[in-house]
C-alpha cells in the first residue's frame, strides 16, 4: 500500500471510529432525552470543569457554535430538566457559569464509564512515546474536524 492509500485507509478508520462514538452518545441522548446539540453542550461543560475553568453561557455557544438566542434556550433546557445549573462567580456576581448536576455527571459514568475503562485498558499495549503520538495525531485531526464542521 502506498504512503497516499494508507492515509486514505487511516482518514476512512478515523470515520468509522467517528460513527461508532456518534452511534454510544446518540443512545445516551435517547435515555435520557436529549438531542446531539444537548450532549455536546453537557460534554463541553464537563470539559470545562476538567480543565478547572468555569464556562459561561457565551463559552459554552462558542463551544457548540450557536447564537446567544439559541444558548439560553439550550441552557433553560438543560437546566429544567436537571442536568445543568448556572452558578454565579464569588468573586464577580455579574459572570455566571455553567456546571453539570450531580445527577447528569451519575447518568454519564454510568453510560460511559464502561467504554472509558474499556479504552483505558486498550491502550495498556502501548508506550507512553506511542501515546503521545497518538494524543498528538488526535489533537491535529480533532483541529481539523472542528475547522471543517464550523465551515471555516
Amino acid at each position: 500500500m502506498t504512503d497516499e492509500e494508507e492515509r486514505r485507509e487511516v482518514a476512512l478508520l478515523l470515520r468509522r471510529l467517528n460513527v461508532e462514538l456518534d452511534a454510544v452518545g446518540q443512545r445516551f441522548a435517547d435515555l435520557h432525552g436529549l438531542n446531539r446539540t444537548d450532549v455536546r453542550a453537557l460534554v463541553a461543560i464537563m470539559d470545562a470543569a476538567r480543565r478547572g475553568e468555569s464556562l459561561t453561557a457565551g463559552r459554552l455557544g462558542e463551544a457548540v457554535d450557536l447564537r446567544s438566542a439559541s444558548v439560553t434556550a439550550l441552557v433553560d433546557r438543560l437546566e429544567r430538566v436537571g442536568h445543568v445549573r448556572r452558578v454565579r462567580d464569588p468573586e464577580d456576581r455579574r459572570r455566571v457559569g455553567l456546571q453539570m448536576s450531580e445527577s447528569a455527571m451519575a447518568a454519564g459514568a454510568e453510560h460511559f464509564g464502561g467504554l472509558a475503562r474499556d479504552l483505558t485498558a486498550a491502550m495498556e499495549g502501548y508506550s507512553a512515546d506511542e501515546l503521545a503520538v497518538v494524543r498528538r495525531w488526535l489533537e491535529d485531526m480533532t483541529a481539523v474536524i472542528t475547522r471543517h464542521s464550523r465551515g471555516s
